[in-house]
């Protein structure tokens, strides 16, 4: 049933943010941003490839996010039910339907990101180690190790799941294996040491699993003792070194090739995402109240996103959440009188999913939290962090799923009408979330298309982050749309890897701006080098209307405006002319005409405000033309770029 409410409601192409990304580098099998993720890259690459002659590409990689969360659902209502002792199928089948309706997890499902199927890769996980709790002998604590290690080429978010595998694996028919909990806990940390590229935190697992060896020894003998350790670490390493094929991969020098992980030191800064300034746990980056304050408002969002589809809270969606967390601590009392094994196990991935994830990362606040309280100064989280809570929220569902059921049958009810409460999250979420409702579905493709298109032939497109970068390259690597045009991206240009890509590939910069990472001159000041070395190359240079002006004015003084891209006149950046901004009438007219279609209606409301700003600035040609004829006094700037 999820799967075809996924599939009803499935992204028709790319998305905002990093679908666009990931759709490109599966398409050229290459790197996406640190870490990698190279088994999902690898994963969408052969998916797509075998659903080829029935779907788009962009169609198959987000059915693969589709499948992978059903399949997810299908494995969490095995384990609920597993070990049931008194509780109907249908509450494990309610628990599925719930869990899989949470926002968060639905829209994971419907476009190309790696969380889907790393839900998928959790409750795996958890599978194993439920065998391997109930089950004689050492093979299914064997493959929890390996599953668990999959997270490094996979994503680690993976490993939020781990100690509720430890739970379920300590937990025995004849009582508490500490020793089998301490192998796998070992295994847990050396993998995370192997995700930080931290040699002390992999041997401090090594450790730890030898420990455990030792402990169970008397009981199996020091032979094989030692043997269930080694295999342990043995695939584990033999999943962690799926990430090697990044290396061979970079050595061919795909399309995306981001880090460019060559060498076994740029490996290791890819997988430890170095070029990011991770934050440690301490200090805080914002007040610890407001990070769990972050977090309940997020799972305000879970289970009643149409009564509300905004970061503002409603009556309606307010009422659906509590309605649901009462449903939640109810299923959670009745799991745990039905089986209390699989109850801890829950309640551990529920605490690791939201409390733990929250203290690990150590966010700033949300872009929609901290109004009034926090200095103006404060730094906020560029988007809406709620994809991290992903396996909390997915708990707290399985919950509520298995409490409406249970509920039902106390009060006397049908069952069907407890499945029936259990699946209600469907209805209350699925216009908000559905990514097919329309101008939203297309905006990214046509946002895409008319910054090419706004961009001269053989042009160098300069541009601000994601959004404008992710689906063009989408454009240009599955669709060969526009490949005359070199994208490049402001952000990107301090890392060394990034500035030796663009002078090898496209010579956009003299060799001694090709530094290490974090040295050298800051993104404007190489902007400044690009746009010089592309001007020396006779090649126009467009800006995109995302980069801010003051920006943009580093880069040169001298623009055209079409709406879309200020393209360079002259003279280049750093001359005494003066800062001029003139139109370009007939290319603003055109493209107003092209995206005409997309601003036929207006964006949703929505938690994420990503769409509705990019239509906005897909009317800045539209302005052009006013702005041209005289019937407007403001700059086009505050116009059109919001920033």
């Amino acid at each position: 049933m999820l799967l075809v409410v996924y599939a009803a409601t499935l992204a028709p192409g790319v998305t905002f943010w990093d679908a666009g990304e990931f759709i490109a580098a599966a398409h050229a099998l290459g790197i996406p941003h640190p870490p990698g993720t190279t088994l999902f890259v690898m994963l969408l690459h052969i998916w797509a490839w075998a659903w080829a002659p029935l779907l788009s590409y962009a169609a198959a990689t987000n059915l693969l996010s589709a499948a992978c969360t059903a399949a997810a659902a299908g494995v969490a209502a095995w384990i609920v039910a597993r070990g049931r002792t008194a509780a109907p199928a249908a509450a494990a089948l309610g628990a599925a339907l719930c869990a899989g309706a949470m926002s968060t997890v639905w829209l994971n499902a419907t476009e190309t990101e790696v969380y889907a199927a790393a839900l998928l890769l959790a409750m795996l996980t958890l599978a194993a180690a439920e065998r391997a709790g109930r089950e004689p002998g050492f093979r299914w604590l064997v493959l929890t190790a390996y599953l668990t290690a999959l997270a490094v080429p996979l994503h680690l978010s993976v490993l939020v799941a781990t100690p509720a595998a430890i739970v379920l694996v300590a937990q025995r028919p004849e009582g508490v294996d500490w020793d089998r909990a301490l192998l796998l806990a070992g295994v847990w940390v050396a993998t995370a040491g192997a995700g930080r590229m931290s040699l002390p935190i992999v041997a401090l697992g090594a450790l730890a699993c030898a420990a455990g060896a030792y402990v169970i020894a008397p009981r199996v003998g020091v032979r094989r003792a030692g043997g269930v350790a080694a295999s342990l670490l043995l695939v584990a390493a033999m999943a962690v070194s799926v990430v090697m094929v990044m290396m061979v991969r970079a050595r061919l020098d795909p399309a995306i090739n981001q880090g460019n992980p060559a060498t076994w030191g740029a490996l290791a800064d890819v997988i430890a995402r170095r070029q990011y300034a991770v934050a440690g746990m301490w200090p805080r980056q914002a007040p610890a109240w407001l990070q769990l304050a972050n977090v309940g408002q997020y799972a305000d969002w879970q289970v009643g996103l149409s009564l509300g589809p905004t970061v503002l809270p409603s009556v309606g969606r307010t009422l659906a959440t509590l309605a649901f967390l009462a449903l939640g601590v109810y299923g959670a009392a009745r799991h745990r009188l039905d089986d209390c094994r699989t109850w801890r196990a829950l309640l551990t991935l529920l605490v690791c999913g939201t409390l733990g994830v929250a203290a690990y990362l150590n966010l700033k606040a949300g872009p929609s939290i901290g109004g009034g309280i926090l200095p103006a100064w404060v730094e906020h989280e560029a988007r809406e962090r709620d994809y991290f809570f992903t396996l909390g929220f997915w708990a707290w569902g399985l919950w509520a799923g298995y409490g409406a059921v249970m509920l039902a049958r106390r009060v006397g009810w049908p069952t069907w009408t407890g499945v029936g409460i259990a699946a209600l999250p469907i209805a209350l979420n699925g216009w908000a979330v559905s990514r097919r409702v329309e101008p939203d579905a297309a905006l990214p493709a046509a946002w895409a298309h008319a910054l090419l298109d706004a961009t001269p032939p053989n042009g160098v497109f300069i541009a601000a982050g994601d959004n404008d970068t992710y689906p063009l390259w989408y454009l240009q690597q599955v669709e060969h749309y526009r490949r005359d045009v070199t994208v490049v991206t402001l952000p990107l240009l301090p890392a060394g890897w990034y500035r030796d890509e663009l002078y090898r590939r496209d010579s956009l910069l003299p060799e001694r701006a090709v530094a290490a990472w974090g040295q050298g001159e800051g993104d404007a000041d190489v902007g400044a080098m690009v746009v010089r070395r592309a001007v020396a190359l006779g090649r126009p240079v467009a800006v995109s209307v995302y980069v801010e002006r003051d920006t943009r004015e580093q880069l040169g003084t001298r623009w055209t405006a079409n709406g879309l891209t200020f393209v360079l006149a002259a003279p280049a950046a750093g001359s005494d002319s003066g800062r001029v901004v003139t139109p370009d009438v007939v290319t603003a007219r055109r493209l107003a005409a092209d995206v005409a279609g997309v601003l036929a209606q207006p964006v949703r409301a929505s938690t994420d405000p990503v769409t509705g700003y990019f239509q906005h600035l897909m009317r800045c040609p539209a302005y052009v033309v006013n702005w041209a004829a005289g019937r407007g006094d403001a700059s086009l700037d505050s116009l059109c770029n919001l920033r």
